[in-house]
């Protein structure tokens, strides 16, 4: 293999992109790799992770990615509790979670070690900064001994590597200080790994060089520090491997792909909804993680219609949302577990009212502030319940972070036609991580054109038309959607009872059950797809059941499980209310039905108050998504077996 760096120093200058890795050294070819980068939260962790995914997707891998980081902005330098990291599985092959346990640590500082190696394999490599481990930074983080002394890693093979100091050297051309220098260690870190695992360098360098484009001597430090990185990899004795994981051209039907996160897919699926909607979208929202990032990127697009407001309040935001939504918008709030509580209200209403309105809820671990930047499944209940009165709500969940673009045009199909609000249900892990996504064609898109009322609808006995906005589609028992200033549509909107056909406040007891009874018969009413059942022999008498982000790890485990010949069925709910047709049949063909949930048992509750059913439930709640192997060991233990641990 061709070397792919002209000069053999850790100058900086640029690598030679030709092939492999440089004369001489092994090159091994792997599957798969899971590397996680940690540091303290201003280290650049999710940076050096983005970048490191994005190169990783233009190369063609399957991938998928798990951020963490604390809540804090700059959370305390040097602590357990400031860490941030960044783990990206890659492959040649289709995969479906971060990955149980990294192949690969490079740990910053000795926080980022203690925080992270209880994760780490025997046998994995681990890179650490040697210049920051002092003994001030040591002790903070409880380390009595240098545990690169004490023999306490002798089962991993680690590489030590005074990253700061390289960068600095690296840098030594630029007038920078010492400090200012230092920051670039990520950069070189970056460099190191992309010759380990032969990523592109291209885009990385176009991209500091966008970023810094008002700092072009910032932008060429810091490639200068990636360069470092990538030369130190190729001359330095101590990395005498690098590996190559093919890109995985089987696991993709032909297309155009892009590497994209949850929160990214949601907002390009909320564009698309109102396109295809021909609407124009209107998004009121308060910013509130990790479901911020939807208001940041919409804002981008005007272009397109789109609207935002940043409100004062989440109650205002959504109560513009729902202003939108009368007016002829595709209407839209976004939030977060805490914000959904304030907007239990005006959620209410919009039942009340019934107006399309997107409630896009990216959960989060509570209860009250709970844990902003980590994950949950929390919010099921809430959202099904959490309003006063009798006030059903649809609710959709996506399943992985590109999924999210087809959930948001879901959620949107169900909120136009049949004239109500909808829950999305996404989470912290799915809005964070990213994987790939093939762009689809226009013409995959489904058509959500709606039709406004133009005039009346409704003949009274003296033979006088007339308007009645609540008179109802005999299929979808929606109202028409009435533009306001349209010429004799006027009529009364409100949160009070509305008398059926005529929207006139009416406070009698039959009018208001047959309102209650038919905003319920409408949601019960809605189409939703069957749920399909992966049982391959069809003989598996266990039935693993998730929604939401879980459908990664319990795909991941179920694979496990047949690998080592166990008989296990799978699926997966994406709407969960209502709940699909055929669900109640499925549940009863099999003997055991577990359901794994990243909260106490919410969906379980729901199945065996609905159906009956004594399904098992499988919690966690510890802001983190399933690992495959524990899932696998869980389903295998209600089968009273090991697990297999591949």
């Amino acid at each position: 293999m061709t070397s792919q760096v002209d000069q053999v120093d850790q100058s900086g200058q640029e690598p030679h992109h030709g092939g492999g890795g440089a004369e001489g050294k092994e090159v091994r070819r792997l599957d798969r790799v899971i590397i996680r980068f940690a540091g303290d939260s201003g280290d650049g962790m999710q940076l050096t992770g983005d970048r490191f995914t994005s190169e990783t997707a233009s190369f063609g891998n399957d991938l998928s990615t798990l951020p963490n980081f604390p809540a804090e902005i700059r959370a305390p330098a040097g602590t357990l509790p400031g860490v941030s990291s960044f783990q990206v599985h890659f492959a040649d092959h289709d995969i479906l979670t971060p990955g149980d346990a990294p192949n690969v640590l490079v740990a910053m500082n000795p926080a980022a070690l203690k925080a992270n190696i209880a994760d780490v394999p025997r046998g994995a490599e681990i890179i650490v900064n040697t210049d920051e481990f002092g003994a001030r930074a040591m002790a903070k983080v409880g380390y009595d001994t240098n545990p690169l002394e004490d023999g306490s890693l002798d089962g991993y093979s680690v590489h030590q590597v005074p990253l700061t100091t390289l960068t600095v050297e690296a840098l030594k051309g630029f007038e920078l200080s010492r400090k200012d220098a230092g920051r670039s260690k990520n950069m070189f870190a970056l460099g190191l790994l992309s010759w380990m695992y032969h990523r592109p360098t291209e885009g990385t360098e176009a991209f500091l060089r966008t970023k810094f484009a008002k700092r072009p001597e910032i932008a060429e430090a810091n490639i200068t520090a990636f360069r470092a990185g990538w030369n130190f990899g190729e001359t330095t004795e101590d990395f005498a491997v690098s590996y190559e994981v093919a890109p995985a051209t089987s696991a993709f039907p032909a297309g155009t792909y892009r590497n994209i996160s949850g929160n990214l897919a949601l907002s390009y699926g909320l564009i698309a909804a109102a396109q295809q909607a021909d609407l124009p979208l209107y998004l009121g929202s308060y910013p509130i993680t990790p479901a911020s990032d939807i208001l940041h990127e919409l804002s981008r697009h005007k272009n397109f219609g789109v609207r935002t407001f940043q409100a004062e309040d989440e109650i205002a935001g959504i109560g513009a949302a729902l202003g939108a939504a009368f007016g002829g918008a595709l209407g839209v709030t976004t939030t977060s577990g805490p914000g959904v509580a304030l907007k239990a209200e005006t959620i209410g209403l919009a039942v009340s009212l019934e107006l399309p309105l997107l409630i896009v809820d990216i959960q989060r671990g509570g209860p009250s502030t709970g844990l902003p930047t980590k994950t949950e499944q929390a919010d099921l209940l809430q959202a099904m319940y959490g309003r006063n009165g009798e006030a059903p709500v649809p609710v959709v969940a996506p399943a992985t972070p590109a999924d999210c673009f087809t959930a948001a045009l879901d959620a949107a199909w169900i909120a136009l036609t049949y004239r109500t609000p909808v829950f999305l249900l996404s989470d912290g892990y799915l809005a964070n991580g990213s994987e790939p996504w093939r762009v689809p064609e226009p013409s995959e898109l489904p058509d959500l054109r709606v039709r406004f009322a133009t005039g009346p609808n409704h003949t009274l006995d003296d033979g006088t038309e007339v308007f009645w906005p609540y008179k109802r589609d005999p299929r979808t028992l929606a109202r028409p959607w009435a533009v306001p200033g349209t010429p004799g549509l006027e009529h009364r909107i409100g949160g009070i009872e509305k008398q059926d056909g005529t929207g006139n406040i009416s406070y009698s007891p039959s009018n208001h059950e047959f309102m209650v009874r038919t905003r319920q018969a409408k949601i019960d009413g809605i189409e939703v797809p069957e749920v399909t059942v992966d049982d391959p022999g069809g003989d598996a008498k266990t039935l693993v059941l998730g929604w939401g982000s879980t459908y990664g790890p319990i795909t991941a485990a179920v694979r496990r499980i047949r690998r080592s010949g166990g008989a296990v069925a799978q699926a997966h709910l994406r709407n969960l209310n209502p709940f699909p047709a055929n669900l109640g049949e499925v549940l009863a063909a099999y003997e055991r039905v577990l359901v794994p949930e990243m909260n106490l048992g919410q969906l379980a509750s729901l199945l065996r108050a609905r159906y009956l059913v004594d399904v098992v439930s499988i919690t966690q709640v510890t802001g983190l998504p399933f690992k495959a192997e524990r899932l696998a060991n869980a389903i295998l233990e209600a089968e009273g077996g090991p697990a297999d641990d591949h």
